[in-house]
């Protein structure tokens, strides 16, 4: 069964299929390969709210890497293609709880969509 991947900080880039990339703080265990739902929010869920998936997709690699190592391609593959690697970093450290700030290790996971 795939596991739930959330994408509630860009629902729209995933429902469009301009997000190809996504960086993440946790997911270190993921292989390529590997199938996840993505879905609306994974957490928080308030009582009587469900889960809603948006796709599937497959893991094509996943690597760490530090926030602030990002160029304007991999913002545009984030689904970002008017925002600049700067302002994607503040974007990232303002939804995120990073004890490093732009020197945070992230994992940079690459899919494509089924």
């Amino acid at each position: 069964m795939p596991r739930n991947m959330s994408f509630q900080m860009t629902t729209d880039q995933y429902r469009n299929r301009t997000k190809t990339v996504t960086r993440r703080l946790g997911w270190w265990n993921l292989k390529p390969g590997e199938i996840c739902n993505g879905v609306e929010k994974a957490q928080g869920l308030k009582k009587g709210e469900k889960m809603v998936v948006m796709g599937q997709h497959r893991i094509v690699s996943s690597q760490p890497e530090m926030l602030c190592t990002i160029d304007q391609n991999e913002v545009i593959r984030e689904g970002f293609p008017n925002m600049t690697p700067k302002e994607f970093v503040a974007f990232f450290l303002e939804g995120h709880k990073c004890k490093n700030g732009a020197l945070e290790m992230v994992n940079r996971i690459e899919f494509e969509y089924l």
